[in-house]
């Protein structure tokens, strides 16, 4: 076999190999037998049609094709031991010629491991992480599950704080002209959840429920309505409503309902557990 690379660039190899004129006939003699059965000539049964029969009637390269899937996987597999190719990709291949007197010349592209070149690796420090789950972890975790089960209650007597979800109405416009989704009635709104434009969600805490009044924000360079982008707006309000979160207490029946534990420290030893798994 003769193989040769034509070039390489960083990880991206491209090579030929020649196929002898032998191994191309082995190849046609296969791809003829495989077909022969399905060729019809007239004055011949099926499968006894000469093979020269059927290169002169429908070309000499009828066979080629299943010539080539015949010998290439072989063929190829010795290429890149011969070239000592570390491949890591289906080829890309190429004919450039095949002749029954000359035999197959391949044109391949292929994608090989890279050259590492190691750096300074040796006398490397690093700190040392601890696996040690602290009160304040817990407490997180703790926490989190109190806001998973907290439930929602009315709120009358105070002005909307953050946290709380204000349901209000409202109406946005720019230089006094409303715009297209600037306008909701009966929006739930968790205030400090962010989900508004800058500066929305602070200048709605502080009233209480039916108040009507202006906040004023504007939108950001970057917003998804160019239109929109950059301008100042104005939207008035109306508060209709007001619920906070109530977070249930941290006891054993808080454990015992979220948890397959009947205390609150048996609770917390599962989480302290848990968490140095996960650190670990």
């Amino acid at each position: 076999m003769n193989a040769t690379v034509i070039s390489k660039e960083k990880t991206e190899v491209k090579f030929s190999f020649e196929v002898s004129a032998e191994v191309l006939e082995k190849g046609l003699a296969f791809a003829y037998n495989k077909n022969k059965n399905q060729i019809s000539i007239p004055g011949f049964r099926k499968g006894k049609v000469p093979r020269k029969l059927i290169e002169a009637q429908y070309g000499e390269s009828f066979f080629y094709e299943d010539a080539i899937n015949h010998i290439f996987p072989d063929e190829y597999m010795e290429a890149i031991k011969e070239l000592d190719l570390d491949v890591v990709s289906a080829p890309t291949l190429d004919v450039e010629y095949i002749d029954k007197e000359k035999g197959i010349k391949f044109l391949i592209d292929v994608t090989v491991k890279p050259e590492v070149q190691l750096g300074q690796y040796k006398g490397l420090t690093v700190e040392k992480v601890t696996a040690e789950v602290t009160d304040e972890e817990v407490n997180a975790e703790l926490e989190k599950v109190q806001k998973q089960n907290a439930r929602m209650i009315e709120v009358t007597d105070r002005p909307a704080q953050m946290g709380d979800v204000v349901k209000l109405s409202y109406e946005g416009s720019v230089d006094g002209v409303p715009f297209d989704g600037g306008k909701a009635d009966e929006y739930d709104l968790e205030l400090g959840s962010h989900s508004f434009i800058e500066g929305f969600e602070e200048q709605v805490a502080g009233h209480s429920i039916g108040e009507k009044f202006d906040i004023q924000v504007t939108f950001p360079e970057a917003y998804h309505a160019p239109e929109l982008a950059g301008k100042p707006a104005v939207f008035a309000i109306e508060i209709k409503g007001i619920t906070a979160k109530e977070l249930p207490e941290l006891n054993d029946a808080f454990a015992e309902d979220v948890s397959e534990f009947s205390t609150l420290d048996e609770y917390k030893a599962s989480i302290v557990e848990k968490l140095a798994k996960e650190k670990n």
